[in-house]
């Protein structure tokens, strides 16, 4: 078997620095914005024409579970975290090569400091994700209306957002939003007093969720510690 090596050719700047609170599919929270850093030896001349598309594949590696391995079988939130399937009929991060593939809308293309920057929204990535490749989306080739979508036939329902504290300024407000109306807690937990905690953006909420409800009893920035 021949092996590979692989580098990454950037690497993700998003508002999620942690697991906890990211989406999980793209698209979902249209506010998650996130720039793609390239590395300093790649020249603009390698997303010549990439401005004509809407949209890119961003293929990426799962970093924060690379020490946690891999399973056969797992246990996707959609069925509520108690059916089990195999690891590639799921999307799961616990993957042989933890690779992920994520299709973002692509805002615009910068440059910082002689680096191309591509400025997404509908980010599923946490922050410093290693990029190990940038496709254009092609909708004629990619888009199957017809397709079965097994288990995930439709987007996950929302939950209400009840604020107790004062909100931050948007477009925060709109990222916490809609993060959290997607219940990012485990499947297994369903106590409505339990108190969670998710930083985004620099700022940080406690939450708790009870009758479809996200409850959202403090909201406050870190960036100044």
């Amino acid at each position: 078997m021949t092996a590979y090596t692989v580098r990454p050719i950037a690497y993700v700047r998003s508002p999620y620095t942690q697991k906890f609170g990211i989406p999980r599919q793209p698209q979902l929270v249209p506010a998650a914005r996130a720039d793609i850093v390239f590395e300093a030896d790649f020249p603009a001349d390698c997303v010549r024409g990439l401005e004509q598309f809407g949209c890119v594949w961003v293929q990426f590696v799962f970093h924060d579970a690379l020490n946690e391995g891999w399973q056969t079988t797992v246990r996707p939130p959609r069925l509520g975290g108690k059916a089990k399937m195999g690891v590639f009929a799921t999307r799961s991060p616990h993957r042989p090569n933890h690779l992920g593939l994520s299709l973002l809308v692509l805002d615009s293309i910068g440059n910082e400091n002689g680096r191309i920057v591509l400025h997404c929204s509908g980010a599923d990535l946490l922050d410093g994700t290693p990029v190990l490749d940038v496709k254009p989306y092609i909708p004629f080739v990619e888009a199957r209306a017809d397709a079965a979508a097994g288990f995930a036939p439709a987007p996950p329902p929302r939950l209400a957002v009840c604020w107790l504290d004062t909100p931050p300024p948007e477009p925060v407000r709109a990222l916490i939003e809609q993060s959290l109306s997607q219940d990012p807690r485990p499947a297994y937990h369903h106590d409505p007093q339990r108190r969670y905690r998710a930083v985004m953006a620099q700022w940080e909420t406690t939450f708790r969720i009870a009758e479809h409800t996200v409850i959202i009893e403090s909201c406050q920035t870190l960036q100044s510690n």
